[in-house]
């Protein structure tokens, strides 16, 4: 049986259950891209790190033509890109991998912003407990973003790191990477962006002077366990970076282990499928999102976050005198939401972004995260969703 064939009936089958608005969470694999990933596990299947038959020689030249084509996206150099297995991995190799340059100088101040994904949160809160270094986790207000200016405020001379996502991945907003980029590269502080949510989307704010960047495909089309971390020079200057694995010494000593061709493969492919149909995606993600909004103006609801700063297709939303949980589980037949990150689905404790956002429990606890691709949503009508929504609402409120 062709993939193509199974590609259909997978589609036929998805399709016919819910409508996907969960994008956020993972993307479905482009068929384009799983031509790609197929060719290279079946066909060009040979280990990069072969070095006496053509097989490998291959590997080894498709890579590099990978790894220059991602460093592209982001204005860094080809040797800047070393791959990864996502944006989780990337987070921990930049910010255990500098602990101990900042243990070296005596530099183990980090700022940060509550709102960052637990990816971000866990490895410096480690850093913290266990390695004694003081961690600043800035709080955004209700808009969900923080100002550079709040983190220029907290900068000090032994500040060693500033980590900062480029998108939230729970309410869309974007956070002033590229302005804070720009301020930082004249200082010692280096910048780390987790740019999971945002790589692609808002190519302009990844061409800033930031120093580490982390990437995961599966955002934009790619397999899942496969990502990128940038790490762009200062002049001649390397970012300090240690391992924290070991054994094999690929990716320039940073990242050892067999690369895995097909998943690299896989990820420059949707890369540049996205570049090349970025224009389009966002007028189409925003019609979605205006034709979303207004089927919902039938129901009490307000949008958590700064909507003048956001991503076209990310959309969080509480109702009032609406349970969250009780709500999806009642769409469940209709569409496939969800109440935040996909690491944190399994607790029904309120979102640690909105709450850091300084919302009301109520509304903390209730927040809906849509988010959509419009290739993957093309039929999706929200009418029935609102309709829906507003019958479960009590009348007379």
């Amino acid at each position: 049986m062709t993939y193509d064939l199974l590609w259909k009936r997978a589609k036929r089958r998805v399709s016919a259950v819910v409508a996907y608005l969960d994008v956020a969470a993972t993307t479905r694999v482009d068929p384009r891209v799983a031509e790609v990933v197929l060719h290279w596990m079946t066909e060009d299947f040979g280990n990069a790190g072969s070095r006496t038959h053509e097989y490998g020689a291959r590997a080894k030249k498709a890579v590099q033509q990978a790894r220059s084509f991602i460093a592209s996206t982001v204005s860094a150099k080809t040797e800047e890109v070393i791959f990864t297995s996502g944006a989780t991995e990337s987070n921990n190799i930049a910010l255990l991998g500098l602990a101990p340059h900042g243990e070296l100088t005596g530099r183990k101040h980090i700022i940060t912003s509550a709102i960052e994904h637990k990816a971000v949160l866990e490895p410096l809160t480690h850093l913290r407990d266990a390695r004694g270094f003081e961690v600043d986790f800035l709080s955004p207000g209700p808009s969900g973003r923080i100002t550079a200016d709040a983190v220029l405020e907290r900068l000090r001379p032994d500040t060693l790191v500033v980590s900062l996502m480029h998108v939230n991945n729970e309410t869309g907003v974007i956070q002033p990477v590229a302005e804070l980029a720009d301020k930082l590269c004249a200082t010692p502080t280096y910048l780390h962006v987790d740019a999971a949510q945002g790589y692609g989307k808002v190519p302009s704010d990844l061409m800033a002077p930031i120093d580490l960047i982390s990437i995961s495909g599966h955002k934009i089309g790619a397999p899942k366990g496969v990502g990128a971390l940038v790490t762009r020079r200062r002049g001649w200057d390397k970012v300090p970076l240690e391992p924290i694995m070991f054994g094999g010494g690929q990716e320039r000593k940073l990242r050892p282990g067999t690369l895995a061709v097909p998943l690299i493969m896989g990820l420059c492919e949707a890369a540049k499928l996205f570049t090349e149909g970025r224009e389009t995606w966002e007028r189409e993600a925003e019609a979605m999102r205006e034709r979303i909004l207004a089927a919902l103006s039938t129901t009490r609801f307000h949008i958590n976050g700064d909507s003048e700063h956001s991503v076209p297709h990310i959309l969080n939303v509480s109702f009032d005198e609406l349970n969250a949980e009780a709500l999806i589980v009642r769409l469940k037949d209709q569409v496939a939401i969800a109440t935040g990150s996909a690491c944190t689905s399994a607790s029904y404790t309120p979102s640690h972004v909105l709450q850091a956002m300084g919302l009301d429990d109520s509304v903390a606890a209730n927040g809906l995260r849509l988010s959509w691709f419009p290739s993957q949503t093309a039929d999706f009508d929200p009418l029935p969703l609102a309709e829906t929504i507003a019958r479960m609402q009590p009348t007379g409120s």
